[in-house]
């Protein structure tokens, strides 16, 4: 009986030199490029870190509490949790899940339905893949339009100006709710070793699992005057984008994005990209000699 690695089809990155910038799942990315025929080259990118100061959220849940908001836009499940975790510092869990429960729920994908489900709660507009902030605005425009509405945005990481400007123009009265940020890695060295081997040609593809991978890899290379000669050699790479929000970050740095799998989830990223990195790279790379 053969093994689900050995029904693997022949169409893999057939020894290819795969660079990944994973973070939390950095062990299962690096057996994944190694089970589809890659040699994977995986460092990480940033660590998750809670904000040091949380009078942020704890703002938000002294206004949730007063009713003082008609919708709450969950962006994250990681988000979402260390957000009530927070909370629960000061308020008995069952207050918040009340207070929560009043109010409009929309979460962005199934991270923060499942966070909400753990406190048996159900939002009232789940956002569909591939789950980008245009697709938050989409959803809320077909399901419940935010003029005049008192709207709470828990953000992650980077700030979302784009999503909080449009709701702002479509009306509604906004306030951000930053629950948690990124930070580079503590050591750097293993995502510097990799960034080298990417400038020295030494790399066929790069995978990008997460828009602030994109903005972590641009600041160190800025900090070693690299930026523009990790440009050049990026054209004649394999880039693969897990979604439209990854993507769209590459683009904004002048980086290019060869493909975007059918679903934007990792293990799908490392199949289709070793289905088609192959061809891509022969078709990229006489293309800029």
């Amino acid at each position: 009986m053969t093994s689900p690695d050995q029904q693997i089809t022949k169409s893999h990155f057939g020894g290819l030199k795969v660079a990944a910038f994973e973070s939390r799942m950095a062990e299962e990315m690096d057996r994944l490029i190694a089970r589809y025929g890659g040699q994977p080259l995986v460092a990480p990118s940033m660590r998750e870190i809670p904000l040091e100061d949380n009078h942020a959220v704890f703002r938000f849940g002294d206004q949730l509490l007063a009713r003082q908001f008609d919708m709450v836009i969950l962006l994250t499940g990681v988000g979402t949790r260390t957000m009530v975790e927070a909370l629960k510092t000061r308020q008995p869990l069952d207050t918040i899940k009340a207070a929560l429960a009043r109010v409009s729920l929309v979460a962005r994908g199934p991270k923060p339905i499942a966070a909400l489900k753990e406190l048996g709660l159900t939002p009232e507009i789940a956002v569909p893949e591939p789950n980008t902030w245009r697709d938050v605005l989409q959803a809320l425009d077909d399901r419940k339009p935010v003029a005049g509405l008192r709207v709470a945005v828990q953000e992650y990481g980077v700030s979302n100006a784009e999503l909080l400007d449009a709701l702002r123009q479509r009306g509604a009265i906004v306030t951000r709710v930053p629950v948690y940020r990124w930070a580079l890695p503590e050591d750097t060295d293993p995502l510097r070793q990799v960034l080298d081997a990417i400038l020295a040609g030494q790399v066929d593809v790069v995978l990008i699992t997460n828009a602030v991978q994109v903005d972590h890899v641009m600041q160190m290379l800025s900090e070693d005057n690299q930026a523009e000669r990790f440009r050049q050699v990026m054209r004649r790479i394999v880039v693969a984008s897990v979604g439209p929000t990854a993507s769209e970050r590459l683009r904004s740095h002048g980086l290019p994005v060869d493909l975007e799998p059918s679903h934007p989830k990792m293990g799908i990223l490392v199949k289709e990209a070793s289905e088609r990195a192959p061809l891509l790279l022969q078709q990229k790379r006489p293309a800029v000699l």
